[in-house]
């Protein structure tokens, strides 16, 4: 297979769940070589899950592809728990992970929230990462979240209007408000058709050209009450990130080697981040794919991004 497009389709060769308290359990698996260099994929969202093409960003016969579903996401338990869910919980449950499988140092690959969950846990245990691939950057800034909420209306003011709408008139003036409060109601009448609204409105934005296939993946109920609901729990939340940022600690990263690729037109994390972000990292470079959006599995995203770990095959 030439090098630079997604690596065959690969099974895993080992799976499980981790307690993590108890409140959650957590679903990781093992691709690839088991003796070769470590790689962590961090899935999306928050909320997204991962899936079976993430491990074909890697070489297999080089890397050890651990994949894991954030607390609330995907295979993990329960589906879209709220309790005891936020950024810091999450950073101690990759260091939960690293330990149970005995790992010095990995590389960690995360796109959007992923990039902000790789960042999050990098400035904790630098000691423990070798490097950083990282797609379709988002820093959890508040301009950031107010950009989904309303910023990609410019762009795509139909799919906007369609999640705005969803809502009824007299509470469309908080739409982040609203929309947390069905999506925490028990009943699944209420919460699942708010979901499907998200998720439906940040799929349809995600890629440079219409995509059928996204937007169908983003409506289907799992995914959308994992996505929709963390998202919202932590955009209300701030993220749960310190109120420096993750800009204000990137002294604890300057010297990790880093991979940055970037949709042109990535209209859910738009390319300014990436730009601020490689600002403040001497170690990073920063690939700009010019014809593509916000998804990982756009040609010339995923392209890029296997080109990106492909660079760090060779380091130590």
């Amino acid at each position: 297979m030439p090098r630079g497009d997604l690596f065959p389709e690969i099974g895993t060769y080992e799976t499980g769940y981790l307690p993590l308290s108890d409140r959650h359990t957590m679903y990781w698996e093992q691709a690839g070589n088991p003796r070769g260099r470590p790689a962590l994929f961090l899935h999306g969202g928050p909320g997204a899950g991962a899936g079976a093409v993430h491990r074909r960003f890697f070489d297999p016969a080089i890397w050890r592809i651990i994949i894991f579903d954030q607390r609330g996401a995907g295979r993990s338990r329960p589906l879209g728990g709220l309790a005891d869910n936020t950024t810091p919980h999450l950073v101690d449950d990759i260091e939960t992970l690293r330990r149970h499988f005995g790992i010095d140092k990995w590389l960690l690959f995360g796109g959007s929230w992923g990039s902000t969950l790789a960042l999050a846990y990098a400035q904790t245990h630098p000691e423990r990462v070798s490097g950083c691939v990282l797609r379709g950057v988002f820093l959890g800034r508040r301009s950031e979240v107010d950009w989904f909420l309303q910023g990609m209306g410019i762009v795509f003011p139909d799919a906007h209007a369609d999640f705005v709408s969803f809502l009824p008139e007299a509470e469309r003036d908080d739409i982040l408000g609203n929309y947390m409060r069905r999506l925490v109601n028990p009943d699944p009448a209420v919460h699942l058709p708010a979901a499907r609204a998200w998720s439906v409105y940040e799929g349809t934005c995600s890629t440079l050209l219409p995509s059928p296939e996204t937007v169908n993946a983003f409506a289907q109920d799992r995914t959308a009450l994992g996505l929709a609901r963390i998202e919202a729990h932590y955009f209300v939340n701030d993220l749960f990130l310190p109120p420096e940022g993750l800009l204000g600690n990137m002294h604890r990263i300057a010297h990790i080697p880093a991979e940055i690729v970037q949709g042109r037109y990535d209209m859910v994390c738009p390319a300014r981040t990436a730009f601020d972000l490689m600002a403040a990292w001497p170690q990073a470079r920063l690939t700009l794919v010019p014809d593509a959006g916000h998804s990982a599995l756009e040609n010339g995203i995923r392209r890029a991004l296997v080109a990106s770990v492909e660079r760090f095959r060779g380091a130590r």
